[in-house]
């Protein structure tokens, strides 16, 4: 992880994280224990309270059926869940990308929190396993069904939120979530249409117009050529192998352009 994104309270593995600090908790069947114990070890986080991590997993469902203590479930949990991912990944992205505009941060952490993107996190640590269902659930597929198994993390991550502070479960929101971190868009890179969109409105509250004003080269490596204009003005030329590219490069021009004057 960049050391310049994390945020200076999550420091080195912070107290809970797994092998520092925490305390076995012998209150849950034994062959629950091993379960929250196999999931604590991906989580990269060991938990001062165990059942706390098993409530985590515990679905409405199963809590309808009796399998819980008063019907307790994980929704309480996946409400503070949400929020704590959040402010995690806008921490990250803000230290990550100090040039990056409020809406360019705002687009890719929607990417990261999405269902889809908690639910492919939630698969990679298998976490569908861990999760209790009732019996009506398990045969419906529940155990393997998008929204549920967003919410379950969700969930777990408030309750690591809980059981350990916010630097804690800052370093298991980026341990969990590297590789769709990793897959973000470097700075200077990715959908210049949209970072000049943004800050055209923001200055004269105008869209950008695209031309595509030549083709060269031969068919088989042929080079559009396009410009970029706002209110008349010309504000970038772009050239590449299709439309869109040859775009895009004309944008980029432009969002230099503009962020220069910004500067100067």
């Amino acid at each position: 992880m960049d050391a310049s994104a994390r945020p200076p309270s999550a420091g080195p593995v912070p107290s809970g994280a797994a092998g520092q600090g925490g305390t076995e908790d012998s209150s849950l069947p034994p062959e629950r224990e091993a379960l929250v114990a196999d999931l604590e070890a991906k989580l990269g986080v060991r938990f001062r309270d165990r059942p706390l991590l098993h409530l985590a997993l515990v679905h409405g469902s199963a809590a309808a059926e009796g399998r819980t203590p008063h019907g307790e479930n994980y929704e309480r949990l996946e409400f503070l869940g949400d929020s704590v991912l959040n402010l995690a990944i806008s921490d990250y992205l803000y230290r990550r990308f100090p040039g990056r505009l409020e809406g360019d941060l705002a687009r890719l952490r929607a990417s990261i929190v999405s269902e889809g993107g908690l639910a492919r996190v939630a698969r990679e640590l298998d976490l569908g396993r861990y999760v209790l269902l009732g019996r009506g659930e398990e045969k419906g597929g529940g155990r393997s069904r998008p929204a549920l198994l967003a919410d379950a993390l969700e969930a777990v991550l408030g309750a690591v939120y809980i059981d350990s502070g916010y630097g804690v479960a800052h370093y298991c929101v980026t341990r969990v979530f590297a590789g769709e971190l990793s897959r973000l868009e470097e700075p200077g890179e990715g959908d210049y249409k949209s970072q000049l969109q943004e800050l055209v409105q923001q200055q004269e509250r105008r869209l950008p117009r695209y031309r595509i004003t030549g083709q060269r080269g031969p068919e088989h490596d042929r080079a559009f050529v396009a410009v970029v204009e706002v209110n008349g003005r010309t504000l970038g030329e772009g050239r590449g192998r299709s439309k869109k590219e040859a775009e895009q490069a004309a944008a980029q021009q432009a969002v230099e352009l503009l962020r220069r004057g910004r500067a100067g």
